[in-house]
């Protein structure tokens, strides 16, 4: 509400009023401010203007006197953001105006010479796009490091046997290794994503203007190359419209979050003592306000949960661009409130799921065990029947399953199945048959590339941390 009586015009914003004879309702001022997020901006936005100025001086459409002010600004309103120093104004709307109103307090009139041959259109593009790019290198790195943390792990434990899973049921024995070395090509496709969408968005949309391009003589490939950009994006109606950098980073991080949550739900799965094949130390673990004995594992619930913030972001994204015509709509100041919580929430829950996986050690007894039951290494009996004796595999198919019928009847596992019960379904079985029906010769059989043997398990691996360390040092 306002003191001031209703018939009375307020002034009109000084930003963009010249055409107002009166202010915004308050309401209209609380609905189309975007500072209590944008401002999360603040250095692309700074950025990208002292690279705009210095274009303009070069082209002689400000003199150099003033680009050398307006920098020397830009560079105190980046010192009091950073410091917290800042006054944000919510009357200001964004965080272009806000940057602009503290450049004229600081510098003067030459202040309003920044906005020649650009729009808000043009610069929040610009603003956005740096900012996803600057997270996309910094998931990079993230994941990098999280693959590491698994491959350490995994050559550390290549010869760790545990079950491996289908409709989670015991199937067939794996190694903890190779458990995790698949969530390492997981990750590596994540990052080919994040970086085929840096790709596709390092164009630089500065200089479109409002929709249509400018009529100063300015030069956009000095300022796409100063930022970073590979080019300038061709067609200005797409350089201010384009939100794909944003969707399809969303959705990359979509995907690598539901890679997360997968390995999260795992982690939660083997902590529970029906199967207790890992250890969280307390660092990733809390505690019950009731129940004394309790460790959760909220670190990996977390990290679970994340996906729901991202993949609804993506489709929220989705949504508000897809009725868009050309080119510019306000619509599109909801592009980034949410998006700049699931870029965080992402980078938190890959952070956390680094820390836990660093720090997480299996049980590798209470793995063997389970590596056991359920007739696991019934398809190593097959493989046999068909090596050994020659059977269609279909045929020892049939074989092995009326044997593992018979040891489920007993109450036994196949190893433990005498010899003379498996005769009685096939004659021809002799007791070489028992050298595959342990779950490390099983493990050890496995040696087709890409399989769950140790010592391929191992041999990957260290072949992954060649990789990463190569990245590393190519960065």
């Amino acid at each position: 509400m306002t003191d001031e009586p209703a018939n009375k015009p307020r002034q009109a914003n000084k930003m963009w009023g010249g055409r107002f004879e009166m202010s915004p309702a308050e309401l209209m001022v609380r609905i189309n401010a975007s500072i209590g997020f944008d401002k999360a901006l603040a250095p692309q936005d700074i950025r990208g203007s002292k690279a705009h100025a210095a274009m303009l001086a070069e082209t002689g459409i400000i003199t150099k006197s003033d680009a050398r002010e307006i920098a020397k600004g830009l560079d105190q309103i980046a010192d009091e953001i950073g410091s917290g120093k800042f006054k944000f104004s919510e009357a200001l709307e964004d965080i272009h105006m806000n940057v602009e109103s503290r450049l004229a307090e600081i510098i003067g009139p030459a202040a309003g010479r920044l906005h020649t041959a650009r729009s808000r259109n043009d610069q929040v593009a610009l603003d956005f796009r740096m900012y996803v790019r600057d997270a996309l290198d910094a998931f990079d790195a993230a994941l990098g490091a999280l693959q590491q943390a698994l491959a350490e792990k995994a050559l550390q434990h290549a010869h760790v046997v545990m079950p491996g899973f289908t409709h989670l049921q015991p199937a067939q024995p794996v190694t903890f290794g190779h458990h995790l070395l698949a969530y390492v090509e997981m990750f590596g496709r994540d990052r080919s994503r994040f970086a085929d969408a840096r790709k596709r968005l390092n164009e630089c949309p500065l200089g479109s203007a409002a929709l249509a391009g400018t009529s100063f003589s300015i030069d956009r490939h000095m300022v796409a190359e100063a930022l970073g950009f590979d080019r300038p994006t061709a067609n200005s109606l797409d350089g201010v419209s384009d939100r794909d950098f944003a969707l399809e980073t969303l959705a990359a991080a979509t995907i690598s979050a539901v890679h997360l949550s997968r390995l999260a739900e795992e982690i939660v799965i083997w902590m529970t003592p029906q199967f207790g094949f890992v250890r969280l130390t307390d660092r990733w673990t809390t505690g019950s306000s009731i129940m004394p004995q309790k460790r959760n594992p909220d670190a990996a619930e977390l990290c679970r949960a994340k996906v729901g913030r991202i993949a609804g972001t993506f489709q929220g994204l989705v949504m508000v661009m897809k009725g868009l015509p050309l080119t510019y709509s306000k619509d599109m100041q909801e592009d980034k409130e949410t998006a700049f919580d699931a870029l965080s929430s992402y980078a938190v829950a890959i952070a956390a799921m680094t820390g836990m996986i660093a720090e997480l050690e299996p049980v590798p007894e209470r793995m063997a065990a389970a590596a056991g039951r359920g007739y696991s290494t019934a398809t190593d009996l097959a493989d046999w029947l068909v090596r050994t004796l020659k059977l269609p595999f279909r045929e020892a198919h049939h074989v092995t399953g009326a044997i593992v019928k018979e040891a489920e009847r007993r109450g036994v596992e196949l190893s433990e199945l005498p010899l003379e019960a498996m005769q009685v379904v096939e004659k021809r079985i002799t007791r070489e048959v028992y050298s595959v029906l342990s779950v490390e010769s099983s493990v050890k059989s496995r040696t087709s590339y890409g399989g769950t043997a140790p010592q391929s398990v191992a041999k990957m691996a260290k072949s992954w941390l060649k990789r990463l360390e190569k990245a590393r040092k190519a960065v």
